[in-house]
């Protein structure tokens, strides 16, 4: 991982500058100003992954979006503090002012928040991280451009998955799950109604799928809810098998 990185540099920099200015050791200016800039510099870097998590990871129209949102936001108001704390100085043992060190020590502050906030996700919701139960197979995500007109889209081969095992298509902005259980295939939203998890990366066994978030079961053949905390249950989706594939009639067409 590399969050820890910017977290001590930055941290570590506020510190050091509120420690030297205190004990007035001027030659420590020096350091806290290298271990600004590794911060800022690492920041960019720890951000790729948070951005690409944040577009393809992160549920929409969840709880955990709302979260992540939140978590960028207090990550960026940290960053431009740091840097405006940086603002002005010409030299890298030239004395901070006063203001530039309280910026500092106000983004430490906000790190400590958005940590909270990445901890969260991280072990609440689970993002990045990877839980697939025995025998799941590995998580997939299926990208389908829409045909305009086309009442089904083809969703695969109809031997694409096992017994207990799901994948995720993402058909325009619509996100279905694809599921096999001894019945045959189902589909439905890949979003719980309670606080809009991803069912795709949760567990699927005796015709339910159950949430990863907070245990939300429903019944895969007929969308309802099996055991809460959800109230609402899924919308599901006809899935018929011709020529050894199959076919999904997906949300807009007039059957599903």
């Amino acid at each position: 991982m590399l969050v820890p990185f910017p977290l001590a540099y930055l941290s570590g920099s506020a510190m050091v500058n509120a420690w030297a200015r205190i004990m007035n050791r001027p030659a420590w200016f020096r350091t806290a100003d290298h271990m600004s800039r590794l911060g800022i510099g690492s920041a960019f870097v720890a951000a790729i992954p948070g951005i690409i998590d944040y577009v393809f990871a992160v549920p929409p129209r969840s709880s955990a979006r709302q979260r992540a949102t939140s978590h960028m936001l207090v990550n960026l108001s940290a960053l431009a503090l740091f840097a405006a704390a940086r603002t002005g100085r010409r030299s890298s043992d030239q004395r901070p002012a006063l203001a530039a060190i309280g910026a500092e020590l106000g983004g430490a502050g906000l790190l400590v928040v958005g940590g909270w906030l990445g901890g969260t996700l991280v072990y609440r919701n689970q993002i990045g991280v990877d839980h697939r139960y025995a025998d799941a197979g590995k998580y997939r995500v299926d990208v389908i451009a829409p045909t305009p007109g086309e009442a089904e889209v083809d969703a695969g081969a109809a031997d694409d998955l096992e017994v207990g095992q799901m994948k995720l298509l993402r058909i325009g902005e619509d996100r279905i799950v694809i599921g096999r259980t001894e019945r045959g295939y189902v589909a439905f939203d890949d979003r719980c109604t309670h606080r809009g998890g991803s069912l795709a990366d949760g567990a699927l066994a005796c015709d339910l799928v159950q949430c990863p978030w907070h245990g939300s079961q429903f019944d895969v053949h007929t969308g309802a809810v099996s055991r809460g905390p959800a109230e609402e249950g899924l919308r599901t989706y006809p899935v018929t098998t011709r020529a050894g594939r199959l076919w999904l009639a997906g949300p807009s067409s007039p059957d599903s």
